[in-house]
């Protein structure tokens, strides 16, 4: 059992926060490290059937991302009441509906392929290398769906110096077995996917040690509280609105792409190294989310409104800190960056013109992260997700406008207006959702 929530320091929060963006920072590794094992082959077509494969996979799986941020929600408030044995049977329900998602990907994984590459078009030799690497590499579907569950639960926790060492493990396996099965033993993109399965099973297989208290007392044979209808129809709503959340915001970054292909290869590839900006701003800010979810999830939990204010405050001021933080960076230095990631001049000057949007990215999306983070910790997601099909209704509303009057400049003034409104709707939900909480 982690400390109560009354105790709230700033120490604290950094103690959930940090680990999970040290996590995040080592993602963009493995994937520089895949194209380069496989980019020692000396062909194009290995290294675009990894990205396309990897890319096709990771949509499918994606859909399963509901389990880590519901089963945060729903494990923090378990922790909040003191009920440890509610907290482990969250687990076990999180891990049989990962078990179930991942063997059936596992089944219709060749429609699913089909669909994949129907979306996707490729050359008959890259979707070739694709099929071969996307075979092998689905074994490992259970095993990484389960480790959304696993995440989710040790975050509740306050564990996420654990969830780092997964991670680390992980990567640190993948990279290992990368150099091992292509460079060494010439297994090509099929020894990318072996070493990415044995990687995904192992980081599974550690994370389920960590959570081994969870199966002390063999809750899953009290089959009434595991299988309660009303709590299974909770957990499947909260779940579901995550997943319509989700879709809303992905239809907005797709569309945004699409729109910015109107404007020419160059300003596309400008848009591309801009969104670079917006990846690094979404790993700082998760670590903060991250705590939203597990502090402000324990407070409701234990019924104290006043301690969830607090933890919605302490940890505000550490995501806008960020914000600015971030914002501070992209404007002295942005630049900089930018010729980092490229060196095609004609590039460079046209991703100069969108600094400005880059400096107001971090400052404008701290407030749509926090209250994201927020009202998973409270499982109010019916809130989040009527919100966000608002704000993409106003989102492609702004976009209409803007985009004849601007051109591009109008889809990023959008985007911007995107995340303002993500921010402002969800805090126009926040009094009530204070209000249904204990007087404590």
């Amino acid at each position: 059992m982690t400390e109560q929530p009354q105790s709230l320091t700033h120490q604290r929060i950094l103690n959930i926060a940090v680990p999970v963006v040290l996590a995040n920072l080592t993602v963009p590794i493995l994937g520089l490290v895949d194209t380069g094992v496989v980019g020692q082959m000396g062909e194009a077509a290995p290294i675009a059937a990894v990205g396309i494969g990897a890319l096709i996979l990771t949509g499918f799986y994606w859909i399963f991302g509901f389990l880590r941020m519901g089963t945060t929600g729903f494990a923090a408030q378990a922790i909040g009441a003191g009920d440890a044995v509610e907290n482990a049977t969250i687990l076990i329900r999180a891990l049989a509906i990962a078990a179930l998602g991942g063997l059936a990907i596992f089944a219709l994984q060749w429609p699913l392929f089909a669909f994949g590459f129907w979306l996707s078009p490729a050359s008959g030799e890259v979707e070739n290398l694709a099929r071969t690497y996307m075979t092998v590499r689905v074994w490992s579907a259970p095993f990484l769906i389960a480790t959304y569950a696993i995440t989710g639960w040790l975050v509740a926790a306050e564990r996420t110096r654990d969830v780092l060492v997964i991670q680390l493990v992980m990567n640190g396996v993948n990279i290992g077995l990368d150099l091992l099965f292509v460079l060494g033993w010439g297994w090509g993109v099929e020894g990318v996917a072996v070493a990415t399965v044995i990687a995904e099973i192992a980081g599974c297989g550690l994370g389920l040690w960590y959570c081994r208290t969870a199966f002390q007392g063999a809750p899953w044979q009290d089959r009434a509280r595991l299988l309660d209808p009303v709590k299974l129809r909770r957990f499947a709503s909260v779940n579901a609105d995550i997943l319509i959340r989700s879709l809303f915001l992905q239809a907005i970054f797709m569309s945004f792409l699409f729109f910015a292909a109107r404007y020419g290869d160059v300003r596309l590839a400008a848009t591309h190294i801009l969104l670079q900006f917006l990846t690094l701003t979404a790993y700082a800010m998760d670590g903060f989310a991250f705590a939203a979810e597990t502090l402000v999830g324990q407070a409701m939990g234990a019924g104290r409104r006043a301690i969830f204010r607090r933890a919605s405050v302490m940890v505000s001021i550490w995501c806008f800190s960020t914000g600015v933080a971030l914002a501070l960076v992209f404007g002295l230095f942005g630049g900089q960056i930018i010729d980092w990631m490229t060196n095609a001049s004609d590039v460079r000057l046209v991703a100069r013109e969108f600094l400005f949007f880059m400096a107001l990215t971090p400052l404008i999306s701290a407030a749509p992260f926090m209250m994201d983070g927020i009202f998973i910790g409270a499982t109010r997601t019916r809130d989040m997700r009527n919100m966000m099909a608002l704000s993409t209704l106003i989102y492609f509303a702004a976009a209409l406008v803007l985009m004849p009057l601007f051109e591009s400049h109008g889809l990023w003034i959008a985007l911007l207006i995107s995340f303002a409104a993500r921010g402002a709707t969800l805090a126009w939900k926040y009094p009530a959702l204070e209000r249904s909480i204990g007087t404590a």
